[in-house]
């Protein structure tokens, strides 16, 4: 079998697995111990998540306090490759040690386009196919955009969140 990462986000909270079974009706099976720590896990709706319980929206499940925190991170104190996978996704992210309010970083995605205006203008001709790559764009301070390169104290940092409401 080959190795495969997950990356997701989900609802949790901490929940015995005796708590989990009285939660879901269900009588805690043999041998199994119903002190044993662990998470409710709520996996989000989407077309292909079937919901499982009706005070749900999503596909829940138990896990064991061990294999959750092996699988899963809060959205915020995360490391800089954890929060490059979030900005992949879609997310916009920020550190908490920066010092200007309401910054965050956000991927571009690429595209082609046809150039009918200047600054593209004085290097192609009207009319020429441009491919623009994926980027990191920050949103500063004051409210401009730009691209965004890494500090080294970005990439070592532990402090980064994603952030839910902006501008």
């Amino acid at each position: 079998m080959k190795q495969y990462i997950g990356t997701k986000t989900l609802m949790a909270k901490p929940m015995t697995r005796g708590e989990y079974n009285d939660y879901r009706g269900w009588d805690i099976p043999d041998g199994e111990d119903q002190n044993d720590a662990g998470y409710l896990v709520e996996y989000p709706y989407d077309e292909e998540t079937v919901p499982n319980h009706e005070a749900h929206l999503g596909h829940i499940s138990w896990l064991p306090t061990g294999v959750f925190e092996g699988l899963y991170r809060k959205r915020s104190g995360m490391s800089f490759s954890r929060a490059l996978e979030a900005i992949k996704r879609g997310n916009k992210l920020a550190r908490e040690g920066w010092n200007g309010k309401g910054m965050f970083v956000f991927l571009v995605p690429g595209s082609t386009f046809t150039h009918l205006r200047p600054p593209l203008s004085t290097m192609f001709p009207e009319g020429t196919e441009i491919t623009y790559r994926p980027h990191i764009d920050l949103c500063a301070a004051d409210g401009s955009l730009g691209v965004w390169q890494p500090s080294m104290g970005d990439v070592m940092a532990e402090d980064w969140h994603i952030v839910e409401d902006v501008l």
